[in-house]
């Protein structure tokens, strides 16, 4: 005996061949009982039957509504990193080309953190309203994205 054959021992196992007979000790039901859904072929595991008490997805509380289907995402940015950026026009793409958003989205929403103290020139498709207002205060300009242009009513009827 050497090394080799002392560290082989006990570290393979023979994989169990069921339904191989009865002489084999798993013949017939292959050792899976007679009837249940256990028995079947395909079942999956007991990860959410609990006997008799109630499975833990229908204890637990559900609230609330997640609109993923028809929502509308936003890479967010607050006024405290376009402060930076004072001077230049501010564009989605240039915050994404600078690396303060990830672009993820492709659309941008300013949000109101910091104090603006410089006129900003910022385009995104939405502001919270406290973000437009501290821009505009400070003498910048906040543009809309994509949105649609004021109709003029008198130019409307002529």
């Amino acid at each position: 005996m050497d090394l080799a054959n002392i560290m082989s021992v006990g570290k393979r196992k023979k994989k169990v061949r069921v339904g191989r007979g009865s002489g084999s000790g798993l013949g017939k039901t292959s050792g899976r009982g007679m009837n249940g859904a256990a028995s079947k072929r395909g079942f999956g595991g007991l990860l959410h039957r609990e006997g008799g008490q109630m499975p833990l997805i229908r204890r637990i509380p559900k609230r609330g509504f997640r609109n993923t289907l028809f929502r509308v995402a936003y890479d967010v940015v607050n006024l405290d990193k376009l402060v930076d950026f004072a001077g230049a026009a501010i564009t989605p793409e240039l915050l994404a080309e600078k690396g303060v958003t990830a672009n993820r989205w492709g659309r941008l929403k300013v949000l109101a953190r910091g104090d603006v103290t410089v006129a900003l020139d910022v385009s995104a498709h939405a502001f919270s309203a406290t973000a437009k207002e501290k821009i505009e205060k400070a003498g910048g300009k906040a543009t809309v994205l994509g949105a649609k242009p004021a109709v003029d009513s008198e130019a409307a009827k002529a």
